[in-house]
């Protein structure tokens, strides 16, 4: 991804007091970490919000402050509970050299030929991996391709994934991510039948659904 700039300048004002910087467009924020104390800084929404938004949990980004350059992740956006408005930001330092443990999202591609072929459902049991690895080493995303669930009971877990050199994952491998379950009403068609041991499709459908 192209280098993600934002510009801050600090900041005097705190508490109650910021309310009148976001009425003239400015967002409050934080940054710490890394051979920086935690600064009260302030950046413009109008050039930083369209940045953000393109932006996932892993995503790193410079911040320029007093023309010094830091290499952040956003670790927390604090929204207006009614507007949904970004009202405060809070930015890491990183080391660039020191691993770090940041969580990965998964974004999901293709089709399932169970679905089509078996009316299977997809059930999605993670949506994030934490991983470790040095900052420049930080996917923005697991990519999990859909189109290897053939079948009812197919799942694609943590050790089908292959990261990137230099990061490793630290979920169990075992773990499901997501599994093609069979149609609801043949569950409870299943579960009617069989007693007292469930097929292991549906027990597996389960695991799915609660273990999150």
């Amino acid at each position: 991804m192209e280098k993600v700039v934002l510009k801050a300048s600090r900041r005097d004002l705190t508490g109650k007091k910021v309310g009148a910087l976001r009425r003239q467009g400015k967002i409050p924020a934080v940054i710490y970490g890394h051979r920086i104390d935690s600064t009260p800084i302030m950046l413009n929404a109008v050039e930083v919000l369209p940045k953000l938004s393109s932006l996932t949990s892993s995503s790193t980004v410079t911040i320029n402050l007093d023309g010094k350059e830091y290499l952040a992740l956003v670790r927390e956006k604090k929204r207006d509970i009614l507007t949904k408005k970004v009202v405060h930001l809070d930015f890491q330092v990183l080391s660039r050299t020191a691993k770090m443990r940041a969580k990965v999202g998964i974004e999901l591609t293709g089709t399932a030929p169970a679905v089509k072929d078996a009316q299977a459902i997809i059930l999605t049991n993670l949506t994030e991996l934490e991983v470790e690895s040095i900052p420049e080493n930080l996917p923005e995303r697991f990519m999990v391709d859909l189109s290897g669930l053939a079948e009812i009971g197919d799942s694609i877990r943590v050790q089908d994934i292959t990261p990137p050199e230099g990061v490793e994952i630290l979920a169990d491998p075992e773990e499901v991510i997501v599994i093609a379950s069979a149609p609801r009403g043949e569950e409870i068609e299943a579960e009617t039948v069989s007693e007292p041991t469930e097929p292991e499709v549906i027990s597996g459908s389960r695991k799915a659904e609660t273990s999150h």
